[in-house]
């Protein structure tokens, strides 16, 4: 089998970083041509241009979109298949963590095999609503912070256990069916930073106003009555971290609407 580097416009090394090149390998026995960043056959020599299912949106799903994320995460484990098409599973162990897109310049093959399955989302409000936490590796700050945080508002004082934090959020963010459990709350009543269904949309709850969600980011902001009842999407227990201090990430989109 003989391998070729060359340029890629898609291509990411350690958890996002953009790397400018893939390899291609190919099978002696009849040539075909095979994209490690696709995971999938390439004719003539041409890259595919679908993207891999590996990006969250706020209420869990994973999705297969162009637009790229601010923020790498996993869910415990591998759900891809070799061919990094994604399989049945949509976590695999209670840590669902969000890290950064790089870090001291480590570099992985996305979806690559025996490895955890990547997953991107467009900002950090996105990922805590989704049910992540913050890495403790590659964003130690952030998850100390956090933690302690969670642990003023919910644990009675000091910093709150990561084991103790994934096992309430994975009660919070799956119901029954193993679907996102949401509830219903008014707009009055939830802190900057919540993630909301209204209306067939999904929106952030932004100082008295809704902006609405894309996977491209932000695109418009709509003034809504504080009375208005919504479908929070944001775990509980993510929400109090939220009102007692903690500023999750926006993408920069949400600037201008500031």
């Amino acid at each position: 089998m003989l391998t070729e580097r060359f340029q890629h416009p898609r291509v990411f090394s350690f958890i996002g970083r953009y790397s400018g090149f893939v390899e291609i390998q190919y099978e002696r026995k009849c040539g075909q041509k095979f994209c490690h960043f696709h995971g999938a056959p390439v004719a003539g020599g041409k890259i595919s241009t679908m993207p891999l299912q590996n990006r969250v949106t706020p209420d869990g799903q994973i999705i297969a979109t162009v637009a790229r994320g601010t923020l790498m995460g996993n869910r415990g484990g591998m759900m891809h298949r070799l061919d990094k098409t994604l399989g049945s599973k949509r976590w695999v162990s209670k840590q669902w963590i969000a890290c950064r897109t790089s870090y001291k310049g480590r570099w992985r093959e996305v979806m690559g095999p025996d490895s955890y399955t990547e997953l991107f989302f467009l900002d950090e409000a996105t990922s805590f609503a989704a049910g992540h936490r913050p890495c403790y590796e590659c964003r130690r700050r952030e998850a100390i912070f956090f933690a302690e945080l969670w642990g003023d508002a919910l644990g009675g004082g000091g910093r709150a256990k990561a084991g103790d934090i994934d096992t309430t959020l994975h009660a919070e963010r799956l119901n029954a069916e193993g679907r996102q459990a949401t509830f219903k709350s008014q707009l009055a009543d939830l802190p900057t930073g919540a993630m909301v269904r209204w209306q067939d949309g999904t929106y952030l709850v932004m100082v008295g106003q809704l902006l609405q969600w894309s996977p491209q980011g932000y695109t418009a902001a709509i003034a809504v009555e504080g009375d208005v009842v919504v479908e929070v999407l944001t775990p509980r227990s993510t929400l109090e971290v939220f009102r007692s201090g903690y500023d999750a990430d926006l993408h920069e989109t949400a600037l201008k609407f500031m």
